[in-house]
């Protein structure tokens, strides 16, 4: 009996000891994510945090591919990541994740930028410059096709979104595909033409915030906290008054621009305004069918993993169904917590 008791207590002590009330979110600078800045900077994410009595501690990554390995190795228990991204990094290394709200999707805050020319078929011969293997990587290829070109009329030469504009303005670089803030600055540039931009593919790049699917199922009060500050975030900055304008006067300058240069991101973003707008989208079939483009693509670009045998080696889960391998599925969009909000259980 003395042994059972012991037994019990030592069970109990490791439970009590596994138990987490501290997570941690990372994010990079972009026109759709600012709204974490400021949500820390205004306490908005404590008090969603303190409400479900946790702790959430949101960092800011200036190096965007940076902040998604750290998320796949551990470090961090959720990130924005882009749709594409979340399957070929953290998916395709073993980790299972759930996208707890799709953000937006760029409706034009992605562009393919030529210098001194005017005509995306103009691109055939050059080096151009981006995120290799990433949402850019995508957008390229999406572009070419539709002037009849691919990969092999260009070289891809891999740069970091940090030193983008750095890099653009160098001589020898000539055509950059990359995202706001960045492309903004280029396309501030002399001899800076846009040539394509993602708003010619509506709804394929999406920005998310994705976590861990284990995390999530033991926390759920993790979900709750930050779709319920994601939400007043969002209502807060379109609120079309003074605090709104104080808000996004705050983003522009930790994205390092004014409030026009801003707004003009920002019209660039189909923002999701409303759960129930970002559940209409999760629910809706289409969702399924840009997922399996992506992940053909991905295959394509031996983005899966070695041992990948076809582009459904990993499977994808949506409320209108499952792309690829059931007995695998590593990226699940899930529309419970959005549900919640709607339903106002938050």
């Amino acid at each position: 009996m003395k042994r059972l008791s012991i037994l019990l207590l030592f069970l109990t002590l490791s439970t009590t000891a596994s138990a987490r009330d501290s997570f941690k979110v990372c994010w990079s600078i972009y026109a759709g994510w600012m709204p974490w800045a400021y949500g820390v900077e205004q306490g908005i994410i404590q008090k969603w945090a303190d409400k479900y009595d946790i702790d959430i501690e949101v960092v800011q990554f200036n190096d965007y591919i940076e902040s998604v390995n750290q998320y796949t190795v551990g470090d961090f228990d959720a990130c924005s990541i882009t749709n594409m991204d979340t399957l070929t990094i953290p998916a395709a290394g073993g980790v299972d994740n759930t996208v707890l709200i799709i953000n937006d999707y760029s409706n034009g805050n992605d562009g393919l930028v030529l210098k001194d020319k005017t005509s995306l078929a103009e691109i055939k011969g050059q080096r151009v410059n981006l995120v290799e293997l990433s949402v850019s990587h995508y957008f390229l290829a999406r572009a070419l096709e539709t002037v009849g070109l691919s990969e092999r009329d260009i070289q891809v030469v891999n740069t970091s979104d940090a030193d983008m504009v750095a890099v653009y303005g160098t001589p020898e670089v000539t055509a950059v595909a990359t995202w706001n803030p960045p492309l903004g600055e280029i396309l501030s540039m002399p001899g800076s033409h846009q040539v394509f931009d993602s708003s010619m593919i509506p709804g394929e790049i999406l920005d998310m915030l994705v976590v861990k699917t284990e995390v999530l199922e033991e926390y759920p009060e993790l979900g709750k906290a930050l779709t319920g500050a994601w939400f007043e975030l969002v209502a807060l900055m379109h609120a079309g008054d003074d605090r709104a304008k104080e808000a996004k006067t705050f983003m522009a300058q930790a994205a390092g621009t004014d409030l026009d240069g801003y707004e003009a991101q920002l019209a660039t973003t189909a923002m999701f305004l409303t759960p129930e707008d970002a559940l209409e989208f999760t629910n809706s079939p289409a969702l399924l069918d840009t997922m399996q483009k992506v992940a053909e693509f991905s295959f394509d670009h031996g983005l899966l993993g070695e041992g990948a045998p076809d582009a459904g080696y990993i499977g994808i889960e949506t409320p209108s169904g499952v792309y690829g391998n059931h007995d695998n599925i590593k990226l699940r969009f899930s529309p419970d917590w959005l549900q919640m909000a709607v339903d106002g259980q938050l």
